[in-house]
């Protein structure tokens, strides 16, 4: 009797576990916030959810660039403006959860439509009096994110697309358009 009593005891938790598991979905997160940086700037993110894959990661940063000077021959550093709107849609973490590793704060793979815009609010520089040219990029991007330890990611990617340059803003004859890339390499810190 003690042994049919354990052996249903025993079963009857079972079940209940396999009940819980078959009820865990695999999702992105509500809502992170967090800073990173990369070698060319500092960006202030929020990744909100939409559904249980997709995610919009809102942005604004400093990106930064180096120029040249043909006058004298001096190298510069700028850091101007960037406003962020990137869809993300993370389509492993089904595999990534089934696997037992680590899926919270949308540490997976993803593709996504990057949409930045630089607006000529102000510019950071080695040099004084520069603007920037407004520009629009638009780019399809591959990317990985992964933690670090509790609070710290890590952020990798690469894609080619779009981007469209404002200069008749500034007194050129025509706007311009050319094909760009975008490698995205950043360590970031989530609240």
């Amino acid at each position: 009797m003690k042994i049919k009593l354990s052996l249903l005891l025993i079963w009857g938790l079972l079940t209940i576990h396999a009940q819980e598991n078959k009820s865990h979905s695999t999702s992105v997160e509500k809502s992170i916030f967090g800073v990173q940086t990369g070698f060319l700037g500092v960006w202030v993110n929020n990744e909100s959810k939409i559904n249980s894959k997709l995610a919009l990661k809102t942005e604004i940063g400093m990106d930064a660039g180096l120029w040249n000077n043909i006058f004298n021959d001096d190298l510069g550093l700028i850091f101007t403006p960037v406003l962020t709107l990137e869809p993300r849609f993370y389509y492993n973490l089904e595999k990534r959860d089934s696997k037992s590793k680590r899926i919270e704060n949308n540490s997976g793979n993803f593709i996504s439509v990057k949409t930045s815009f630089h607006p000529d609010w102000f510019v950071i520089s080695t040099e004084d009096n520069l603007s920037v040219i407004e520009d629009l990029t638009i780019i399809p991007t591959w990317g990985i994110r992964r933690n670090l330890g509790e609070s710290f990611n890590f952020e990798a990617g690469f894609g080619i697309g779009y981007q469209y340059t404002f200069a008749k803003n500034i007194g050129y004859v025509n706007n311009h358009s050319d094909v760009v890339a975008n490698l995205n390499l950043r360590v970031g810190y989530g609240f």
